[in-house]
């Protein structure tokens, strides 16, 4: 289908430009959301009639992102989430609960602006992307810990799951005779045992 963009957007094109776009995602997205106009004769002079007031306004906007953007740049979300052992979050992380920490956080967004590349699936500290404008993003750090003494070591750049990994003890462990035979208790053992009965 044939359209006519109101606003830039990312990958397909600027203001006023005519591209093609699959039927779907005009119909249920750029339509809907007024971000385009079918292109026809009618729409194009409508378009051209009002080019100057949809670039103010779009400047507008740029202008009131811009001035939004320096509350929002920077910030660092802390999530604290259930994980596996090995650092497997039960679940996952959604632009939602990005969108709400940033919220609580004082910034103005919502989740339509947070730009998620992929599903954050395990713990650790992820760059995010927000959108506050087509022509204006700022970059936010998400920090997902089990604990938040665990979100406030990630955050100075401390691998948690490496260093538990690392500290990580083996649990109970005894000393080892290669020549004991098998069932025999050590003599050293055997003497303990003896002394806390007489006790």
């Amino acid at each position: 289908m044939q359209i006519i963009l109101l606003e830039r957007i990312e990958k397909l094109g600027a203001i006023g430009d005519e591209v093609t776009v699959k039927d779907g995602y005009a119909r249920n997205f750029l339509l809907p959301n007024k971000k385009a106009l079918r292109a026809n004769e009618a729409n194009r002079k409508v378009f051209e009639a009002n080019r100057a007031r949809i670039e103010a306004d779009n400047a507008a906007r740029r202008e009131d992102a811009k001035s939004e953007s320096g509350n929002v740049e920077g910030k660092e979300v802390v999530l604290i989430r259930a994980s596996s052992n090995a650092g497997q979050l039960y679940g996952s992380v959604s632009v939602r609960d990005i969108a709400d920490g940033l919220v609580e956080l004082g910034a103005k967004v919502n989740k339509a602006m947070i730009v998620l590349e992929r599903p954050i699936k395990t713990l650790g500290v992820y760059d995010v992307r927000v959108a506050l404008h087509p022509e204006v993003s700022v970059g936010v750090k998400v920090n997902v810990a089990r604990s938040a003494d665990e979100a406030a070591l990630q955050s100075q750049g401390v691998d948690v799951m490496a260093a538990m990994f690392d500290t990580d003890v083996g649990g109970f462990t005894e000393a080892y005779n290669p020549n004991a035979e098998p069932g025999e208790i050590p003599a050293d053992l055997l003497d303990e045992a003896e002394e806390e009965t007489e006790a």
